[in-house]
Protein backbone atom coordinates (compact mmCIF):
# COMPACT_ATOMS: atom_id res chain seq x y z
CA UNK A 1 0.00 0.00 0.00
CA UNK A 2 1.81 3.64 -1.22
CA UNK A 3 1.50 6.42 1.15
CA UNK A 4 1.58 8.88 -1.82
CA UNK A 5 -1.92 9.67 -3.09
CA UNK A 6 -3.91 7.98 -6.04
CA UNK A 7 -3.54 10.87 -8.15
CA UNK A 8 0.04 10.36 -7.86
CA UNK A 9 0.55 7.25 -8.80
CA UNK A 10 0.42 6.93 -12.99
CA UNK A 11 3.75 9.07 -12.25
CA UNK A 12 5.10 7.02 -9.87
CA UNK A 13 4.34 3.67 -12.74
CA UNK A 14 6.56 5.82 -14.96
CA UNK A 15 9.24 6.12 -12.73
CA UNK A 16 9.42 2.24 -11.92
CA UNK A 17 9.15 1.67 -16.04
CA UNK A 18 12.31 3.77 -17.09
CA UNK A 19 14.32 2.76 -13.78
CA UNK A 20 16.13 -0.42 -15.64
CA UNK A 21 16.85 2.25 -18.90
CA UNK A 22 18.62 4.68 -15.81
CA UNK A 23 20.64 2.11 -13.65
CA UNK A 24 24.30 3.24 -14.49
CA UNK A 25 23.35 6.33 -16.44
CA UNK A 26 24.01 10.09 -15.91
CA UNK A 27 23.84 13.03 -17.18
CA UNK A 28 26.85 15.25 -18.21
CA UNK A 29 27.86 17.60 -15.70
CA UNK A 30 26.96 20.83 -17.19
CA UNK A 31 29.31 23.28 -18.72
CA UNK A 32 30.40 26.59 -16.77
CA UNK A 33 28.59 28.47 -19.36
CA UNK A 34 24.96 26.93 -18.14
CA UNK A 35 25.40 26.69 -14.67
CA UNK A 36 26.08 30.56 -14.71
CA UNK A 37 22.73 30.92 -16.83
CA UNK A 38 20.95 28.43 -14.44
CA UNK A 39 21.73 30.05 -11.45
CA UNK A 40 20.72 33.42 -12.83
CA UNK A 41 17.63 32.26 -14.36
CA UNK A 42 16.60 30.33 -11.32
CA UNK A 43 18.46 30.23 -8.14
CA UNK A 44 16.72 32.66 -5.73
CA UNK A 45 19.84 34.25 -4.63
CA UNK A 46 19.18 35.89 -7.95
CA UNK A 47 15.72 37.75 -7.38
CA UNK A 48 17.52 40.66 -6.74
CA UNK A 49 13.84 42.19 -5.64
CA UNK A 50 13.90 39.74 -2.65
CA UNK A 51 16.76 42.06 -1.67
CA UNK A 52 18.48 45.51 -0.22
CA UNK A 53 20.95 47.07 0.60
CA UNK A 54 21.88 47.78 4.27
CA UNK A 55 21.65 51.63 5.42
CA UNK A 56 23.28 51.62 8.50
CA UNK A 57 26.59 50.66 10.44
CA UNK A 58 30.05 49.30 9.47
CA UNK A 59 28.53 46.99 6.76
CA UNK A 60 26.47 49.83 5.03
CA UNK A 61 25.52 49.21 1.71
CA UNK A 62 26.04 45.44 1.66
CA UNK A 63 23.55 42.91 0.06
CA UNK A 64 21.45 40.98 2.08
CA UNK A 65 17.82 39.71 1.81
CA UNK A 66 15.11 41.34 3.48
CA UNK A 67 14.61 39.30 5.97
CA UNK A 68 17.99 39.63 7.17
CA UNK A 69 18.19 43.03 6.81
CA UNK A 70 15.19 43.51 8.81
CA UNK A 71 16.72 41.98 11.77
CA UNK A 72 19.84 44.17 11.45
CA UNK A 73 17.34 47.54 10.92
CA UNK A 74 15.45 46.94 14.04
CA UNK A 75 16.36 48.39 17.33
CA UNK A 76 17.29 46.37 20.17
CA UNK A 77 15.66 44.52 22.55
CA UNK A 78 17.15 46.10 25.77
CA UNK A 79 18.14 49.84 26.87
CA UNK A 80 21.25 50.49 28.66
CA UNK A 81 19.72 51.98 31.23
CA UNK A 82 17.53 48.98 32.60
CA UNK A 83 21.12 46.89 32.93
CA UNK A 84 22.89 47.18 35.93
CA UNK A 85 26.78 46.43 34.92
CA UNK A 86 28.07 46.25 38.05
CA UNK A 87 25.88 43.31 39.39
CA UNK A 88 27.85 40.77 37.89
CA UNK A 89 26.22 37.65 37.81
CA UNK A 90 28.58 35.56 36.27
CA UNK A 91 32.30 36.28 35.58
CA UNK A 92 34.77 34.04 33.68
CA UNK A 93 37.85 34.09 32.02
CA UNK A 94 35.69 32.19 28.39
CA UNK A 95 32.03 32.58 27.39
CA UNK A 96 30.73 30.66 24.75
CA UNK A 97 27.53 31.53 23.18
CA UNK A 98 25.60 28.44 21.56
CA UNK A 99 26.34 24.85 22.18
CA UNK A 100 26.42 23.20 18.76
CA UNK A 101 29.46 21.53 17.46
CA UNK A 102 31.85 25.02 17.29
CA UNK A 103 30.52 26.09 20.72
CA UNK A 104 31.85 22.46 22.41
CA UNK A 105 34.82 22.09 20.14
CA UNK A 106 35.80 25.63 21.56
CA UNK A 107 35.05 24.69 25.00
CA UNK A 108 37.38 21.60 25.40
CA UNK A 109 40.16 23.48 23.11
CA UNK A 110 39.93 26.35 25.73
CA UNK A 111 39.78 23.89 29.09
CA UNK A 112 42.68 21.79 27.40
CA UNK A 113 44.72 25.82 27.20
CA UNK A 114 44.52 26.24 30.43
CA UNK A 115 41.02 27.43 31.38
CA UNK A 116 39.39 26.13 34.31
CA UNK A 117 36.54 24.22 33.92
CA UNK A 118 34.61 26.62 36.26
CA UNK A 119 35.99 30.09 34.54
CA UNK A 120 34.39 28.41 31.01
CA UNK A 121 30.39 29.16 30.54
CA UNK A 122 28.75 27.80 27.95
CA UNK A 123 24.98 29.72 27.39
CA UNK A 124 22.55 27.76 24.88
CA UNK A 125 19.08 29.14 24.42
CA UNK A 126 17.73 25.31 23.93
CA UNK A 127 19.21 22.47 25.43
CA UNK A 128 23.31 21.57 25.70
CA UNK A 129 24.08 20.33 22.46
CA UNK A 130 20.58 21.47 20.31
CA UNK A 131 21.87 23.07 16.97
CA UNK A 132 22.00 22.63 13.42
CA UNK A 133 25.46 20.49 14.54
CA UNK A 134 23.42 17.79 15.54
CA UNK A 135 21.00 17.50 12.50
CA UNK A 136 23.74 16.77 9.94
CA UNK A 137 23.17 13.63 7.95
CA UNK A 138 25.43 13.22 5.34
CA UNK A 139 28.34 13.47 6.64
CA UNK A 140 32.04 15.78 7.52
CA UNK A 141 34.51 16.09 4.15
CA UNK A 142 38.30 15.69 4.85
CA UNK A 143 41.23 14.69 2.64
CA UNK A 144 42.70 11.77 3.97
CA UNK A 145 42.80 9.05 1.38
CA UNK A 146 45.32 7.85 -0.44
CA UNK A 147 43.98 9.73 -3.62
CA UNK A 148 43.72 12.78 -2.32
CA UNK A 149 45.30 15.89 -0.07
CA UNK A 150 44.17 19.35 1.01
CA UNK A 151 45.70 20.94 -2.31
CA UNK A 152 42.61 18.93 -3.71
CA UNK A 153 40.26 19.81 -1.50
CA UNK A 154 40.86 23.61 -1.23
CA UNK A 155 40.78 23.74 -5.54
CA UNK A 156 37.37 21.99 -4.74
CA UNK A 157 35.70 24.69 -1.81
CA UNK A 158 36.83 27.25 -3.99
CA UNK A 159 35.49 26.87 -6.85
CA UNK A 160 32.67 25.77 -5.35
CA UNK A 161 32.41 29.02 -3.50
CA UNK A 162 32.11 30.60 -7.02
CA UNK A 163 35.95 31.82 -6.05
CA UNK A 164 34.87 34.47 -3.44
CA UNK A 165 35.88 32.39 -0.56
CA UNK A 166 38.15 33.70 1.67
CA UNK A 167 41.74 31.90 0.65
CA UNK A 168 43.26 32.00 4.31
CA UNK A 169 40.64 30.33 5.79
CA UNK A 170 39.97 27.51 3.23
CA UNK A 171 43.91 26.53 3.48
CA UNK A 172 43.34 25.87 7.15
CA UNK A 173 39.77 24.05 6.70
CA UNK A 174 41.32 21.67 4.48
CA UNK A 175 44.69 21.40 5.76
CA UNK A 176 43.19 21.02 9.47
CA UNK A 177 40.74 18.31 8.22
CA UNK A 178 42.26 14.87 8.67
CA UNK A 179 43.33 15.80 12.29
CA UNK A 180 39.66 17.00 13.27
CA UNK A 181 39.09 13.13 11.72
CA UNK A 182 41.67 12.26 13.93
CA UNK A 183 40.37 13.90 16.89
CA UNK A 184 36.67 13.11 16.76
CA UNK A 185 38.03 8.79 17.33
CA UNK A 186 39.67 9.54 19.62
CA UNK A 187 37.15 11.10 21.54
CA UNK A 188 34.87 7.99 20.27
CA UNK A 189 33.26 8.49 17.21
CA UNK A 190 32.13 5.87 15.71
CA UNK A 191 32.51 6.50 11.63
CA UNK A 192 31.83 3.84 8.95
CA UNK A 193 34.28 1.96 7.82
CA UNK A 194 34.72 -0.97 5.34
CA UNK A 195 35.51 -4.43 5.86
CA UNK A 196 39.14 -3.66 5.79
CA UNK A 197 38.91 -1.22 8.61
CA UNK A 198 39.33 1.61 6.45
CA UNK A 199 37.10 4.58 5.98
CA UNK A 200 34.31 4.66 4.01
CA UNK A 201 33.89 7.96 1.92
CA UNK A 202 31.49 8.43 -0.12
CA UNK A 203 30.99 11.54 -3.18
CA UNK A 204 29.31 14.95 -2.66
CA UNK A 205 28.12 17.60 -5.43
CA UNK A 206 31.28 19.43 -6.73
CA UNK A 207 34.35 17.24 -5.05
CA UNK A 208 37.01 15.81 -7.20
CA UNK A 209 37.18 12.87 -4.58
CA UNK A 210 35.23 10.64 -2.69
CA UNK A 211 36.15 12.02 1.07
CA UNK A 212 33.04 12.29 2.56
CA UNK A 213 33.13 10.29 6.31
CA UNK A 214 29.69 9.50 7.34
CA UNK A 215 27.83 7.71 10.56
CA UNK A 216 25.12 6.14 8.44
CA UNK A 217 22.85 9.20 8.03
CA UNK A 218 23.41 10.39 11.64
CA UNK A 219 26.90 12.02 11.31
CA UNK A 220 25.83 15.13 12.78
CA UNK A 221 24.17 13.46 16.38
CA UNK A 222 26.55 10.54 17.02
CA UNK A 223 29.38 13.72 16.45
CA UNK A 224 27.46 15.76 18.60
CA UNK A 225 26.85 12.64 21.57
CA UNK A 226 30.31 12.24 21.76
CA UNK A 227 31.65 15.88 22.11
CA UNK A 228 28.30 16.69 24.59
CA UNK A 229 29.87 13.48 26.38
CA UNK A 230 33.03 14.81 27.07
CA UNK A 231 32.29 18.60 27.39
CA UNK A 232 30.40 17.13 30.37
CA UNK A 233 32.80 14.47 31.92
CA UNK A 234 35.07 17.47 32.23
CA UNK A 235 32.64 19.90 34.55
CA UNK A 236 32.49 22.79 32.16
CA UNK A 237 29.80 25.22 33.20
CA UNK A 238 26.95 26.07 31.12
CA UNK A 239 23.21 27.19 31.63
CA UNK A 240 20.59 25.80 29.12
CA UNK A 241 17.03 27.93 28.08
CA UNK A 242 19.16 30.82 28.60
CA UNK A 243 19.78 33.46 25.69
CA UNK A 244 22.47 35.76 24.76
CA UNK A 245 20.77 39.19 23.71
CA UNK A 246 23.82 41.85 23.51
CA UNK A 247 27.40 41.78 23.74
CA UNK A 248 28.92 43.99 26.53
CA UNK A 249 31.89 46.37 25.62
CA UNK A 250 34.53 48.21 27.74
CA UNK A 251 35.90 52.23 27.88
CA UNK A 252 38.57 50.47 25.80
CA UNK A 253 36.25 49.28 22.87
CA UNK A 254 36.78 45.38 23.43
CA UNK A 255 33.93 42.73 24.07
CA UNK A 256 34.13 41.65 27.64
CA UNK A 257 30.84 39.73 27.77
CA UNK A 258 27.64 39.76 27.39
CA UNK A 259 23.83 40.39 28.58
CA UNK A 260 22.06 36.76 29.11
CA UNK A 261 18.59 36.62 29.16
CA UNK A 262 16.98 33.71 31.43
CA UNK A 263 13.48 32.28 29.61
CA UNK A 264 12.79 30.31 32.64
CA UNK A 265 13.06 32.72 35.37
CA UNK A 266 12.45 36.07 33.04
CA UNK A 267 15.29 37.97 34.03
CA UNK A 268 18.83 39.46 32.86
CA UNK A 269 21.73 38.90 33.77
CA UNK A 270 25.23 39.93 33.51
CA UNK A 271 28.26 38.26 32.54
CA UNK A 272 31.66 39.42 32.33
CA UNK A 273 33.94 37.26 30.13
CA UNK A 274 38.06 37.92 29.46
CA UNK A 275 37.53 36.62 25.66
CA UNK A 276 33.66 35.85 23.81
CA UNK A 277 33.53 33.39 21.23
CA UNK A 278 30.45 33.40 18.92
CA UNK A 279 28.78 29.90 17.94
CA UNK A 280 25.36 30.82 17.60
CA UNK A 281 24.85 29.17 14.17
CA UNK A 282 22.82 30.56 11.22
CA UNK A 283 19.73 32.38 10.16
CA UNK A 284 17.46 29.28 8.45
CA UNK A 285 14.05 30.29 10.82
CA UNK A 286 14.16 33.63 9.05
CA UNK A 287 12.65 31.68 6.44
CA UNK A 288 14.07 33.41 3.56
CA UNK A 289 11.84 34.39 0.78
CA UNK A 290 9.23 32.13 2.68
CA UNK A 291 11.02 28.70 1.99
CA UNK A 292 10.79 26.47 4.58
CA UNK A 293 14.00 25.04 5.87
CA UNK A 294 15.94 22.18 7.42
CA UNK A 295 17.44 24.47 10.56
CA UNK A 296 16.66 23.80 14.27
CA UNK A 297 14.02 25.87 15.91
CA UNK A 298 17.04 28.47 17.29
CA UNK A 299 18.81 29.61 14.37
CA UNK A 300 17.21 33.43 13.82
CA UNK A 301 20.40 35.30 13.37
CA UNK A 302 20.66 36.94 16.81
CA UNK A 303 24.36 36.45 16.89
CA UNK A 304 25.12 38.65 13.60
CA UNK A 305 22.96 40.81 15.34
CA UNK A 306 24.70 41.07 18.21
CA UNK A 307 28.03 41.29 17.01
CA UNK A 308 27.09 44.09 14.20
CA UNK A 309 25.42 46.19 17.29
CA UNK A 310 29.01 45.74 18.74
CA UNK A 311 30.84 46.51 15.53
CA UNK A 312 31.72 43.68 14.16
CA UNK A 313 32.06 43.38 10.03
CA UNK A 314 30.11 41.09 8.28
CA UNK A 315 30.40 39.41 4.75
CA UNK A 316 28.45 37.50 1.90
CA UNK A 317 24.97 37.50 3.51
CA UNK A 318 23.84 38.39 -0.47
CA UNK A 319 24.47 33.92 -0.50
CA UNK A 320 21.64 31.79 0.83
CA UNK A 321 22.37 28.09 0.26
CA UNK A 322 18.79 26.23 -0.61
CA UNK A 323 19.66 22.57 -0.26
CA UNK A 324 18.22 20.74 -3.51
CA UNK A 325 16.55 17.83 -1.91
CA UNK A 326 13.84 19.11 1.27
CA UNK A 327 11.03 16.92 1.58
CA UNK A 328 7.64 17.83 -0.15
CA UNK A 329 5.17 15.28 1.00
CA UNK A 330 4.21 13.86 3.47
CA UNK A 331 3.25 17.28 4.66
CA UNK A 332 4.27 16.66 8.18
CA UNK A 333 7.73 16.57 7.00
CA UNK A 334 8.22 19.28 4.57
CA UNK A 335 11.59 21.03 4.43
CA UNK A 336 13.25 18.22 6.26
CA UNK A 337 16.52 17.59 4.68
CA UNK A 338 16.89 14.65 2.69
CA UNK A 339 21.05 14.26 2.88
CA UNK A 340 22.64 14.56 -0.49
CA UNK A 341 24.03 11.11 0.46
CA UNK A 342 21.59 9.96 -0.95
CA UNK A 343 22.39 11.21 -4.35
CA UNK A 344 25.92 10.34 -3.75
CA UNK A 345 24.72 6.85 -3.30
CA UNK A 346 23.05 6.70 -6.46
CA UNK A 347 19.59 8.26 -6.51
CA UNK A 348 18.40 10.25 -8.77
CA UNK A 349 16.23 13.50 -9.51
CA UNK A 350 13.10 12.92 -12.01
CA UNK A 351 10.46 14.86 -13.05
CA UNK A 352 6.81 13.92 -13.54
CA UNK A 353 7.47 11.55 -16.59
CA UNK A 354 10.25 9.60 -15.04
CA UNK A 355 12.89 11.53 -16.76
CA UNK A 356 16.44 12.12 -15.23
CA UNK A 357 16.95 15.82 -15.99
CA UNK A 358 20.10 16.86 -14.50
CA UNK A 359 23.11 15.10 -13.03
CA UNK A 360 22.48 14.57 -10.00
CA UNK A 361 25.96 15.67 -8.15
CA UNK A 362 26.09 19.11 -9.14
CA UNK A 363 27.36 22.23 -6.60
CA UNK A 364 24.17 22.17 -4.43
CA UNK A 365 22.92 26.10 -5.68
CA UNK A 366 23.55 24.49 -9.75
CA UNK A 367 21.51 21.35 -8.53
CA UNK A 368 18.39 23.40 -7.00
CA UNK A 369 18.18 25.41 -9.81
CA UNK A 370 17.28 22.51 -11.96
CA UNK A 371 15.00 21.43 -9.45
CA UNK A 372 12.86 24.94 -9.43
CA UNK A 373 13.28 25.22 -13.06
CA UNK A 374 11.77 21.73 -13.95
CA UNK A 375 8.87 22.68 -11.39
CA UNK A 376 8.70 25.81 -12.43
CA UNK A 377 9.71 26.51 -16.02
CA UNK A 378 9.27 23.58 -17.55
CA UNK A 379 5.94 22.09 -15.70
CA UNK A 380 7.60 18.87 -14.62
CA UNK A 381 5.98 18.62 -11.31
CA UNK A 382 4.48 16.48 -9.48
CA UNK A 383 1.63 18.47 -7.13
CA UNK A 384 0.61 17.94 -3.90
CA UNK A 385 -2.42 17.69 -2.06
CA UNK A 386 -1.45 21.26 -0.50
CA UNK A 387 -0.21 22.60 -3.83
CA UNK A 388 3.39 22.33 -3.33
CA UNK A 389 5.58 21.28 -6.38
CA UNK A 390 8.36 18.87 -5.97
CA UNK A 391 10.36 15.99 -8.17
CA UNK A 392 10.91 12.51 -7.15
CA UNK A 393 13.94 11.33 -5.69
CA UNK A 394 14.22 7.51 -6.74
CA UNK A 395 15.79 5.84 -3.84
CA UNK A 396 14.83 2.42 -4.91
CA UNK A 397 18.13 2.62 -7.50
CA UNK A 398 20.26 3.02 -4.11
CA UNK A 399 19.85 -0.67 -3.12
CA UNK A 400 20.21 -1.63 -6.85
CA UNK A 401 23.24 -0.51 -7.62
CA UNK A 402 24.69 -0.75 -4.49
CA UNK A 403 23.10 -4.13 -3.27
CA UNK A 404 20.46 -5.18 -0.69
CA UNK A 405 20.28 -4.03 2.16
CA UNK A 406 22.21 -0.74 1.96
CA UNK A 407 19.44 1.93 2.59
CA UNK A 408 18.67 0.14 5.44
CA UNK A 409 22.52 0.15 6.38
CA UNK A 410 23.64 3.67 5.71
CA UNK A 411 20.33 5.53 5.51
CA UNK A 412 18.27 4.08 8.88
CA UNK A 413 16.97 7.74 10.23
CA UNK A 414 15.81 8.37 6.51
CA UNK A 415 14.17 5.16 6.04
CA UNK A 416 12.22 5.58 9.39
CA UNK A 417 11.21 8.68 8.62
CA UNK A 418 9.26 7.84 5.55
CA UNK A 419 8.30 4.67 6.98
CA UNK A 420 6.33 6.58 9.56
CA UNK A 421 3.68 7.90 6.61
CA UNK A 422 3.63 4.71 4.80
CA UNK A 423 6.57 5.37 2.30
CA UNK A 424 9.17 2.98 1.47
CA UNK A 425 11.78 4.47 0.35
CA UNK A 426 13.23 1.27 -0.67
CA UNK A 427 10.48 0.49 -2.56
CA UNK A 428 9.17 4.13 -3.93
CA UNK A 429 10.96 7.50 -4.36
CA UNK A 430 10.94 10.49 -2.54
CA UNK A 431 9.13 13.73 -3.05
CA UNK A 432 11.88 16.31 -2.89
CA UNK A 433 12.06 20.37 -3.49
CA UNK A 434 14.54 22.76 -2.38
CA UNK A 435 14.72 23.64 0.97
CA UNK A 436 16.58 26.73 2.60
CA UNK A 437 19.31 24.98 4.16
CA UNK A 438 22.32 26.98 5.63
CA UNK A 439 23.78 30.95 5.91
CA UNK A 440 26.84 31.61 3.40
CA UNK A 441 28.09 34.57 4.92
CA UNK A 442 27.72 35.97 7.90
CA UNK A 443 30.44 37.89 10.48
CA UNK A 444 34.30 38.08 9.14
CA UNK A 445 36.71 36.33 10.70
CA UNK A 446 40.74 36.30 10.54
CA UNK A 447 42.66 32.83 11.02
CA UNK A 448 42.68 33.30 14.24
CA UNK A 449 38.93 33.42 14.70
CA UNK A 450 38.90 36.70 15.61
CA UNK A 451 36.44 39.15 14.65
CA UNK A 452 36.85 42.99 13.86
CA UNK A 453 36.34 43.77 17.70
CA UNK A 454 38.72 42.79 19.93
CA UNK A 455 37.90 40.24 22.33
CA UNK A 456 35.24 38.71 20.10
CA UNK A 457 35.73 35.55 18.75
CA UNK A 458 33.60 33.51 16.23
CA UNK A 459 33.17 30.15 14.40
CA UNK A 460 30.76 28.42 13.23
CA UNK A 461 28.12 28.95 10.64
CA UNK A 462 27.83 32.70 12.37
CA UNK A 463 30.48 33.56 10.19
CA UNK A 464 31.25 34.08 6.58
CA UNK A 465 34.73 33.53 4.51
CA UNK A 466 34.96 30.10 4.49
CA UNK A 467 32.67 28.71 1.68
CA UNK A 468 32.49 31.82 -0.40
CA UNK A 469 28.90 32.42 -1.98
CA UNK A 470 27.96 28.18 -1.95
CA UNK A 471 29.19 25.27 0.63
CA UNK A 472 29.95 21.73 -0.82
CA UNK A 473 28.30 19.30 1.21
CA UNK A 474 29.98 17.90 4.40
CA UNK A 475 32.50 21.34 4.94
CA UNK A 476 30.09 22.93 7.17
CA UNK A 477 30.71 20.04 9.94
CA UNK A 478 34.34 20.90 9.03
CA UNK A 479 33.99 24.21 9.49
CA UNK A 480 32.81 23.72 12.93
CA UNK A 481 35.34 21.62 14.45
CA UNK A 482 38.21 23.18 12.66
CA UNK A 483 37.21 26.95 13.46
CA UNK A 484 35.58 25.62 16.60
CA UNK A 485 38.68 24.78 17.85
CA UNK A 486 41.41 27.23 16.69
CA UNK A 487 38.58 29.59 18.39
CA UNK A 488 38.83 27.84 22.13
CA UNK A 489 42.08 28.16 21.59
CA UNK A 490 43.29 31.51 20.82
CA UNK A 491 39.98 32.57 23.53
CA UNK A 492 41.64 31.08 26.20
CA UNK A 493 45.21 32.84 25.33
CA UNK A 494 43.79 35.78 24.93
CA UNK A 495 41.94 35.07 28.39
CA UNK A 496 45.49 34.93 29.94
CA UNK A 497 46.77 38.58 29.45
CA UNK A 498 43.08 40.30 28.67
CA UNK A 499 42.44 43.56 31.15
CA UNK A 500 39.03 44.72 31.80
CA UNK A 501 37.91 48.23 31.53
CA UNK A 502 34.51 50.16 32.66
CA UNK A 503 31.57 48.20 31.40
CA UNK A 504 29.10 49.47 29.39
CA UNK A 505 26.38 49.13 26.72
CA UNK A 506 26.79 52.52 25.18
CA UNK A 507 27.00 51.11 21.65
CA UNK A 508 23.37 50.08 21.88
CA UNK A 509 22.70 54.21 21.71
CA UNK A 510 24.98 54.54 18.93
CA UNK A 511 23.14 52.35 17.13
CA UNK A 512 20.07 53.88 17.93
CA UNK A 513 21.40 56.82 16.21
CA UNK A 514 22.16 55.33 13.22
CA UNK A 515 18.90 53.99 12.82
CA UNK A 516 17.75 57.22 13.40
CA UNK A 517 19.94 59.21 11.24
CA UNK A 518 18.99 56.24 7.89
CA UNK A 519 15.52 57.51 8.68
CA UNK A 520 14.76 53.97 9.62
CA UNK A 521 11.36 54.13 10.99
CA UNK A 522 10.32 50.75 12.44
CA UNK A 523 8.65 48.51 15.79
CA UNK A 524 11.32 45.35 14.97
CA UNK A 525 13.42 44.73 17.60
CA UNK A 526 16.35 42.32 17.43
CA UNK A 527 17.83 39.95 18.07
CA UNK A 528 15.07 37.62 17.53
CA UNK A 529 15.39 34.78 20.31
CA UNK A 530 12.79 31.95 19.02
CA UNK A 531 10.98 32.08 15.94
CA UNK A 532 7.02 33.27 16.04
CA UNK A 533 4.68 31.03 14.81
CA UNK A 534 1.34 31.51 15.87
CA UNK A 535 -1.17 32.79 13.24
CA UNK A 536 1.57 32.99 9.86
CA UNK A 537 1.38 30.82 7.32
CA UNK A 538 4.74 29.67 6.41
CA UNK A 539 4.54 27.18 3.77
CA UNK A 540 3.39 28.93 0.69
CA UNK A 541 6.83 29.93 -0.22
CA UNK A 542 6.75 28.71 -3.67
CA UNK A 543 3.88 31.15 -4.63
CA UNK A 544 6.91 33.67 -4.72
CA UNK A 545 8.22 31.39 -7.73
CA UNK A 546 5.04 31.90 -9.71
Amino acid sequence: MSGYPDYMQESLELVKKTRPSRVGKALPEMTAEEKEKILRDWHPDFKMDQKRELKIGPSKGVLMPHEVADTLEAHPIIKPRDIDLTNIDHDVDVLIIGAGGAGLSAALLAQENGVAPDKILMIQKLRLGDANSKMSQGGIQAADAPDDNPAIHYLDVIGGGHYENKPELVELLVKEGPDVIKWHEELGVMYDKLEDGTMQLAPGGGTSRKRMHSCKDYTGLEITRVLVDEFLSRGISYLELTSAVELILDDKGQVVGAVLYDMDSDEYKVCRAKATVLATGGFGRLHIQGYETTNHYGATNDGVVMAYHAGAVLRDLDSTQFHPTGAAYPEQIVGQLCTEKLRGRGAQPLNKHGELFVYPLETRDVEASALIRECYGRDNGIITPTGMRGVWLDTPLIDIINGEGTIEREFAAMLRNFNKFGINIREEPMLVFPTLHYQNGGVEINAETETSIPGLFAAGEVCGGVHGKNRLMGNSQLDLYVFGRRAGRFAAERAKTAEIGKLTLNHLDKYEKWLREAGVETDRKAPILLPEYRGKKTIEHQLKLL
